[in-house]
């Protein structure tokens, strides 16, 4: 019998998933964004913020900023994981990340229901 010891926090599947859902949401979005671009009689500034005066897309492209951050999470956080060693290094920079990514979403809010 083995006896296998776990260590560290134990994300595994769910993060696995959660990245792969991210991904699949920022590429609808990203084939929505296309079709609508393609769709535009014309280029000009009105043009692009009547785009995005709609509910539907600034839902949606609220959506994908913050499937983009909880994806770059996912990430960053495996690499800090990975290659950092030194506890209180890698604490220090997760919270650093966390903030970012935090502050980056409220901006995000902040620039796209300003329009």
């Amino acid at each position: 019998m083995n006896n296998r010891i776990v260590v560290g926090a134990h994300y595994g599947l769910r993060d696995w998933l959660a990245q792969r859902i991210t991904a699949c949401v920022m590429a609808l979005y990203a084939v929505l964004f296309l079709v609508e671009v393609l769709l535009m009689p014309e280029y000009t500034a009105l043009a692009w913020r009547t785009l995005f005066s709609g509910g539907f897309m600034k839902f949606a492209t609220f959506l994908f900023w913050l499937a983009l951050f909880y994806h770059a999470w996912i990430g960053v956080r495996d690499i800090f994981m990975d290659y950092i060693k030194p506890v209180g290094v890698r604490l220090a920079l997760h919270c650093v990340v966390i903030f970012l990514l935090i502050g980056y979403a409220g901006w995000a809010a902040q620039i796209i229901w300003r329009l």
